[in-house]
């Protein structure tokens, strides 16, 4: 009898644990998902341009891009590419192209004096980077998850971020690293889309009050295209390898 309450209580004490280190991932993945990058701009200035609808669209797609990198650190595949100074060269040069090509979109619509209906804009996502550029839900979707899956950053980070929280001698059911991973994963895709969505239900709500005036959209699509130009040139000059 006493084995079995020590059984007993050393797998409540492994759930504990367990528990803890999801919930320490979980939150850790909510402040990186708040930090500044090209992700969570992207979703505020849309959002505060277009509409919280755009803003989650957006944030749908980039959180699906995570998909695309969770399944390479599952494979191994990511060590394979981290180990070839060729393949991240390729992956640093389309994501940079891919945020200069956003960049350029923003500071055309500034160019060419495209507006926004805000009135308009609100009932649905329709927009691109730029002011006067239409895009439907599944062209906003398709845009977040290329921009996600482009991003070398993003794919370096699951590579040294997730490790840390796997667990090599966990027994039972969680002793599987690929199943670990698939969770890990899953949680930092609802932390993102948690922090996205809000962000974009933020922006919305003040984006409809601040960018009636036409300068404030200037403002705001200047503002993002300098932003993704300078970051495309940041990660064109970053070593990954």
């Amino acid at each position: 009898m006493p084995g079995r309450t020590a059984l007993y209580l050393g797998r409540i004490g492994e759930h504990w644990l367990l528990l803890e280190n999801l919930l320490a991932f979980f939150l850790a993945a909510v402040l990186l998902a708040l930090a500044p990058g090209p992700d969570l701009i992207y979703v505020v200035t849309q959002s505060a341009l277009r509409g919280w609808r755009t803003g989650v669209t957006i944030a749908l797609g980039l959180c699906s891009g995570l998909i695309g990198h969770a399944a390479l650190v599952a494979l191994g595949v990511a060590s394979v590419l981290m180990a070839s100074p060729l393949a991240m060269t390729v992956l640093k040069a389309l994501g940079a192209l891919y945020l200069l090509r956003l960049g350029w979109q923003a500071l055309l619509a500034v160019w060419r004096g495209d507006l926004v209906d805000l009135t308009v804009a609100a009932q649905g996502p329709d927009s691109g980077a730029g002011a006067g550029v239409p895009l439907a839900g599944w062209s906003l979707y398709r845009r977040g998850v290329v921009m996600n899956l482009s991003n070398p950053k993003v794919f370096v980070f699951f590579l040294a971020f997730l490790p840390q929280f796997i667990e090599p001698s966990a027994t039972g059911w969680w002793d599987s690293q690929t199943l670990q991973i698939v969770v890990l994963s899953g949680l930092f895709m609802l932390a993102a889309l948690l922090v996205f969505s809000a962000m974009a239900l933020l922006s919305d709500r003040l984006g409809s009050r601040l960018l009636q005036q036409p300068l404030a959209q200037q403002l705001v699509n200047t503002f993002a295209g300098l932003v993704f130009i300078g970051l495309a040139l940041k990660l064109a000059t970053t070593e990954f390898v």
